[in-house]
């Protein structure tokens, strides 16, 4: 019986190995497989974008599209490095705008509010609308939205929720008009391409700024809102050069380096 056993167990175990090595072999040739085509991707690329040189806003934004390879609609995404120290709070910019041409995306948009700002919220578009009974619905584990906006009467439920919004970037701030009394313009900015920016323990500004289906004159619109939105929030404490770098890309492709120098004289690269 022992011998038996010990006979199908090494069976066994050869027919795993065998199967571990005939899958690390299909896997070993897909991966081969995928090669060329990297290779391609790659070198579509670096014939398109000089890594070393910084390019005017229009320039990168059509460089961006040129170099765009994946079969999807990716995501454009632009990243300012700033001379600030987000630690200090004197130091930290934070704020929203309404890029020109919206982000291209679909945002689904919560608000908290009560009685006739419930009724103007669902007017205005909004896709969630209530009050305590919202409260206890996201309390619940409810999170099919992008935005969230309340009205002041609501923040004291609305506050109870801070673990839950708080970490993904959710909770209504009065600084960048989530908190307001005027709940339709509130919904109708979220719809048509409000975003929020805030810079990073790095002193990064990330933010989308839309697809590169977008036009060229679109995609470099809305860039420079941005930036000239980060440029007027410029601490008055920030010492040095204020906008360090900025970089543009898309979800799948290289950064393109735009030059800052256009937008604020000059520039300092670490």
């Amino acid at each position: 019986m022992v011998l038996a056993s010990s006979l199908r167990t090494s069976r066994t175990t050869a027919r795993a190995d065998a199967w571990t090595r005939w899958e690390a072999r299909v896997k070993g040739s897909k991966k081969e497989a995928r090669l060329p085509k990297l290779s391609k991707n790659r070198a579509k690329v670096d014939k398109e974008v000089d890594r070393t040189r910084k390019y005017t806003v229009e320039e990168a934004c059509a460089l961006v599209k040129k170099a765009k390879f994946a079969k999807f609609d990716e995501t454009v995404d632009l990243a300012v490095r700033l001379g600030v120290n987000p630690k200090h709070a004197d130091q930290m910019v934070r704020g929203a705008l309404v890029l020109p041409h919206g982000t291209g995306q679909t945002v689904r948009v919560l608000v908290f509010a009560k009685g006739e700002k419930e009724r103007e919220a669902r007017e205005a578009g909004a896709d969630f609308a209530g009050s305590d009974d919202m409260v206890a619905k996201v309390s619940e584990g409810f999170m099919d939205f992008d935005r969230v906006i309340a009205t002041p009467d609501m923040m004291g439920a609305v506050g109870k929720l801070g673990r839950v919004l708080g970490p993904r970037g959710l909770m209504p701030n009065p600084k960048v008009g989530t908190v307001t009394f005027d709940i339709g313009n509130a919904v109708r900015e979220a719809k048509g391409g409000k975003i929020e920016y805030r810079v990073e323990k790095a002193g990064i500004v990330h933010a989308r700024i839309g697809k590169v289906s977008f036009a060229d004159n679109a995609l470099a619109d809305n860039a420079k809102a941005l930036i000239q939105a980060l440029v007027r929030a410029k601490p008055s404490t920030a010492k040095g050069t204020y906008v360090r770098s900025i970089t543009i890309s898309s979800t799948m492709g290289p950064g393109v380096k735009i030059d800052p120098a256009q937008f604020v004289g000059g520039t300092e690269e670490a």
